[in-house]
């Protein structure tokens, strides 16, 4: 019983010992996704489609909103000469509008993330490819992306950001 728990201990130290040798052994490279997205012509492509598609958003719920602000007015307003039916009226056209432009918020939120999300997988399949040869031209075992891997430090030689960056452009510029 003893011998057996020794051999399990010197078993899984020698493992733990020819992982980290191997690990030490493998080359790496990071690369920043948030640059490669912020600073690649493409990327900025899509960084400007998105706010320009926010920004139709806001306008068409900012339409809503003046109109629901226009009717809510017009019923305090005009509460007292109106009749009881034009303030019921009134009421249900505000009650309508307060559930239309709920509905434009929700499905511009939606659309928002679809597109979003389309367009995000469009630049990831470009880069696969260009990371990957990346990689395989420089020998490297491993390529890990900073923007999801919480990297405290790194080495800026194993960086490959501004090449996968510079060979995006040039696979666009043909385009």
């Amino acid at each position: 019983m003893k011998k057996t728990a020794i051999s399990i201990a010197l078993l899984a130290m020698l493992t733990a010992v020819a992982a980290s040798q191997s690990f030490a052994q493998a080359k790496i490279g990071v690369l920043n996704s948030q640059d490669v997205l912020e600073k690649s012509g493409e990327g900025k492509k899509v960084i400007a489609r998105l706010q320009e598609k926010d920004k139709q958003n806001q306008a068409a719920i900012a339409k809503f909103d003046d109109d629901i602000r226009a009717l809510q007015t017009k019923l305090n307003t005009q509460r007292i000469t109106l009749t009881e039916d034009a303030v019921m009226q009134l009421t249900s056209d505000l009650e309508k509008k307060n559930i239309d432009r709920k509905r434009m918020a929700e499905d511009a939120y939606s659309g928002m993330q679809e597109l979003t999300q389309r367009l995000f997988k469009k630049v990831q399949d470009e880069l696969i490819p260009i990371v990957e040869t990346l990689g395989k031209e420089r020998g490297l075992d491993i390529i890990f992306d900073l923007a999801k891997s919480g990297a405290v430090y790194w080495s800026p030689a194993i960086e490959v950001s501004a090449e996968v960056i510079k060979r995006y452009d040039a696979s666009k510029a043909g385009k």
